[in-house]
């Protein structure tokens, strides 16, 4: 599904610190997603744009919330690539990742733009890792609120 915003909206970086965080696990996959959103935030010309890695999506809510209150960004975007395997841990890791970075972005009033991938398997990640644009483009429109 392709998601296109209005052509009228003009969307900028200058004078915003962006802080991207991602994930080790799935690190080929992910490290393209960050390229994509990454080259979205320059051609924006965000004036900051931090890299932060993590080791996995569940530790994204925490890195989050100590990065907010460390380095007050403008806006976080939190990336991943989580693949369906045989067990529930699919549903756990992507369900608690989600509440605990929602929680996070209202208590500290931050923007968090939930950049997970949430794949049934590495063909299904490997077709989405262009929503890196997406998620920057949404980062600084959330900003601008």
């Amino acid at each position: 599904m392709e998601i296109n915003l209005p052509t009228n909206l003009e969307l900028s970086g200058e004078g915003k610190k962006i802080t991207i965080i991602l994930p080790y696990f799935n690190d080929e996959l992910g490290t393209e997603l960050l390229k994509n959103t990454e080259k979205e935030l320059k051609s924006l010309k965000t004036t900051e744009i931090q890299i932060v890695r993590v080791f996995g999506t569940m530790e994204l809510p925490f890195a989050c919330q100590k990065i907010i209150e460390k380095e007050k960004p403008d806006a976080i975007i939190a990336l991943g690539i989580v693949i369906r395997g045989e067990t529930k841990h699919f549903d756990l890791v992507n369900e608690i990742t989600h509440q605990g970075l929602m929680n996070v972005q209202l208590e500290l009033k931050t923007p968090i733009i939930f950049g997970i991938l949430a794949c049934e398997n590495k063909q299904q990640a490997i077709d989405r890792l262009n929503k890196g644009k997406h998620f920057a483009q949404t980062a600084l429109l959330q900003i601008s609120l």
